[in-house]
């Protein structure tokens, strides 16, 4: 992903990659997403965030409200960057991991 950011600008290249993420939504500097997972599933994605989040050296906003889980990548002060964008896309392959059931497991 990252040789994507070298030809047009870098905006640009945000923006498409920001449409490749089905359900995150953009607020100012910030991205955002909510999922409805129950608690053993919040628990597993947040540990799976955790460390992609520590090895990006990035920390996102992860709260637990009711029957959904809240995530929010990004700054207040400063642009989205590419590892915003990144974290943002493992954090979809982590959600599915623990939303969606193991078809090897199951056969």
């Amino acid at each position: 992903m990252r040789a994507l950011f070298g030809g047009r600008a870098k905006h640009d290249y945000l923006s498409d990659a920001l449409t490749l993420l089905n359900g995150w939504t953009r607020e100012g500097d910030q991205i955002r997403r909510t999922l409805v997972i129950d608690d053993t599933q919040h628990a597993a994605l947040t540990e799976r965030v955790k460390v992609v989040a520590d090895a990006l050296h990035l920390r996102p906003e992860i709260s637990r409200k009711a029957d959904h889980t809240q995530i929010r990548v990004g700054h207040h002060d400063e642009p989205l960057t590419e590892g915003d964008v990144l974290l943002a896309a493992r954090i979809e392959d982590a959600y599915r991991a623990v939303a969606e059931p193991d078809e090897d497991r199951l056969g």
